[in-house]
């Protein structure tokens, strides 16, 4: 069985097939819909024969479809039909549970992806449970206003890092985990990890995908979400 992994971010989609050791990538962006990301992996892929195909998609996934719209990419993701598109089985899950299912090794995992936003995703004894933390209340936003890119660029690195140690502690009391992973292409920026966690790799988005065919490999449907901004009071 050969997998092709695709990791859709909101800058680049990255491709790689099980046996090889360099992905490929090539620009996504806030125009790109989901037929263009079709042709552009097929394009790219040229040259690899795949049977299976695992697709990190940047957003919440139930039951393996996606359910809701992409913030940084165009429209149309939700109701597109992947396996018709590439003519072979797909599995569906969210890219920071992707990251969180490659970066398992035993116990409860929870991961954290830094980067546009705030990804999510706890592995439970080998079951992935991708959530939804990004949009939680936190001081005058929510949590992906002060450590996404948004927060990066209007707090500076050093009160960057420091609202996402406030942060992770927050999480890490609500939903104590054996192991603390810090992922996602912001990491690389951290001027320290926060206490008790270690850092991860986008690689192992790919690792994750390869795992998801595994046979007993089982994806919770579970999500955490918040109803937006509250006022206090």
């Amino acid at each position: 069985m050969k997998i092709l992994v695709i990791d859709i971010g909101g800058n680049n989609v990255k491709i790689l097939l099980s046996g090889e050791k360099e992905p490929r990538k090539f620009p996504s962006g806030p125009t790109m819909t989901p037929a263009q990301m079709v042709s552009g992996v097929k394009k790219l892929a040229r040259g690899w024969k795949y049977d299976r195909i695992t697709i990190g998609y940047p957003g919440l996934i139930h039951q393996g479809k996606i359910v809701v719209e992409p913030h940084n990419l165009a429209p149309k993701w939700v109701g597109f039909d992947f396996e018709k598109a590439f003519g072979c089985p797909v599995r569906m899950l969210n890219d920071a549970a992707l990251q969180a299912l490659g970066s398992y090794n035993k116990g409860i995992l929870l991961f954290l992806g830094l980067g546009t936003g705030l990804g999510s995703a706890m592995v439970v004894e080998g079951n992935v449970v991708p959530m939804e933390l990004a949009h939680l209340s936190y001081k005058k936003g929510t949590f992906e206003d002060y450590v996404g890119n948004r927060g990066l660029k209007k707090y500076g690195k050093k009160k960057w890092n420091k609202h996402i140690d406030g942060i992770v502690k927050h999480i890490i009391a609500a939903l104590p985990a054996d192991d603390v992973v810090i992922g996602g292409g912001n990491a690389k920026k951290l001027l320290h990890l926060p206490e008790g966690c270690r850092a991860g790799d986008n690689a192992h988005a790919f690792v994750g995908g390869f795992r998801l065919w595994e046979e007993k490999r089982t994806v919770r449907n579970a999500k955490v979400t918040s109803p937006g901004r509250q006022k206090k009071g």
